[in-house]
């Protein structure tokens, strides 16, 4: 009998918490009672309902069956297509409304901000945006939070759109006031030097009709630190992490112009799509190319802490209370739009976890 060759190592220790075999996730999130949220934005699967709670092992709409149900007489109190949901840590669980279902340009009016009230499972406040800081090109990705800033706190989001320029959008939660920043900085635009590969081929735009073009999506991946005083992000089209601080995105005196230069680079982590922090101060972020996950230390140390074959796009991360990394693994780069309409989704798309040791950072003193 011939002697096995040598293979690729695997590492990290994965528990599976949820299968689902109906649309495809994106977003988790993990309150501080240890209740589960998802999201399933509008991307061509038949969605039900665009945010979820998992109860059991089943999936039941969240706040109810009714707010997911797309309401063109009353868009700002119904969910359009979902893209992140971000338990604050305190009793509230944020949704991010694209309003832009197959990455069409978003709903004029329907793009928000949603503060659910997780004890009465009610609707509490909706942040709507103007047509200067939600954009024809803008697609709202994913949000963080610090709420020992300002009245009522501050939220930053991510605009990752695929046609005009990246942002992060600061949104004051006192007066409502939203404004974007790095406004297509190279910080939050693609790469155009990145050629990504992902299971060993090439990933870009494979239309049906034969035609093809380059995989380029803005600012994604975001992780605020757990002072709330600096703010990471990522392009999803890119290698390479950068951060600022959160005042600097905040002082409007700052001109547009000055802002990227208060811009620090971390060097390459990985193309990443969700990023998350750690109570430590540890980033924990995606390696969609290598089937990883990976930590960066405050000193900006990296380590690799999961390298594993199921991890087939990890998409959105959150800690939850009982210390264990949550990720969202959905095969994104699987979809019909990179393989000229072919789906080479295999279902289950899968919930993981892997303990950490580490709390979630705080968003309150």
């Amino acid at each position: 009998m011939k002697p096995m060759l040598p293979m690729e190592k695997y590492f990290g220790k994965l528990e599976l918490v949820h299968e689902f075999y109906g649309a495809m996730p994106t977003g988790v999130s993990v309150s501080e009672t240890g209740r589960i949220f998802i999201c399933f934005p509008k991307w061509g699967d038949d969605v039900k309902f665009t945010v979820a709670e998992i109860v059991g092992d089943t999936l039941q709409p969240y706040p109810s069956f009714k707010a997911n149900v797309s309401n063109q007489g009353n868009i700002t109190m119904s969910f359009i297509s979902v893209q992140s949901v971000v338990a604050d840590g305190r009793g509230t669980l944020w949704v991010l409304d694209t309003a832009a279902p197959n990455f069409s340009e978003p709903i004029i009016g329907g793009a928000k901000l949603v503060a659910v009230d997780l004890k009465t499972n009610t609707i509490r406040r909706v942040y709507t945006f103007t047509e200067d800081v939600v954009l024809p090109t803008t697609y709202l990705n994913d949000v963080r939070f610090d709420f020992r800033v300002g009245k009522a706190g501050y939220a930053y989001i991510t605009d990752s759109s695929s046609k005009g320029p990246g942002a992060i959008i600061v949104l004051d939660l006192g007066s409502g006031n939203a404004f974007r920043r790095l406004n297509g900085a190279n910080s939050t635009s693609p790469d155009p030097y990145f050629l990504p590969k992902v299971e060993g081929e090439i990933l870009m735009n494979r239309n049906k009709d034969g035609s093809t073009s380059p995989f380029r999506l803005a600012s994604d991946g975001i992780a605020i630190s757990p002072d709330g005083k600096v703010l990471f992000y990522c392009p999803l089209s890119s290698r390479h992490l950068y951060s600022i601080s959160t005042e600097a995105l905040r002082d409007r005196t700052i001109p547009g112009t000055d802002l990227p230069y208060r811009v620090e680079y971390w060097g390459e982590k990985g193309a990443s799509d969700g990023m998350i922090t750690g109570a430590k101060g540890t980033i924990y972020a995606g390696d969609y190319e290598n089937n990883s996950i990976r930590k960066i230390l405050p000193n900006g140390i990296m380590e690799t802490i999961a390298h594993d074959p199921r991890i087939l796009w990890p998409d959105t991360f959150s800690i939850g209370p009982d210390q264990y990394l949550y990720v969202v693994v959905n095969q994104l780069h699987r979809q019909v739009r990179f393989h000229y309409g072919k789906d080479l989704r295999q279902k289950p798309y899968s919930l993981l976890r892997m303990k950490i040791d580490e709390f979630p950072a705080p968003t309150f003193s």
